[in-house]
């Protein structure tokens, strides 16, 4: 029997996923933008997931700060 820390965790797995989509749906609105143009909706749209993706970076980032701050308070 496998340990469980050894099957990675369906939320992590969903979280990827939904990033892939999320940059798979931003690249689509990007290409159609510069190809044929996009409804006010969909620019709507395009907003809102980069906005959405800038957010998710800026999130990953401020944790893997507070992760080298907490490394070195306790050396």
């Amino acid at each position: 029997m496998l340990s469980s820390c050894f099957v990675p965790s369906v939320k992590g797995i969903d979280i990827i996923m939904e990033i892939d989509n999320l940059v798979e749906r931003i690249n689509f609105l990007y290409h159609k933008s510069k190809n044929e143009g996009l409804t006010l909706e969909e620019i709507e749209e395009q907003k809102t997931l980069r906005n959405k993706y800038i957010n998710n970076v800026k999130n990953n980032f401020r944790s893997q700060l507070q992760g080298i701050k907490n490394n070195k308070t306790k050396n």
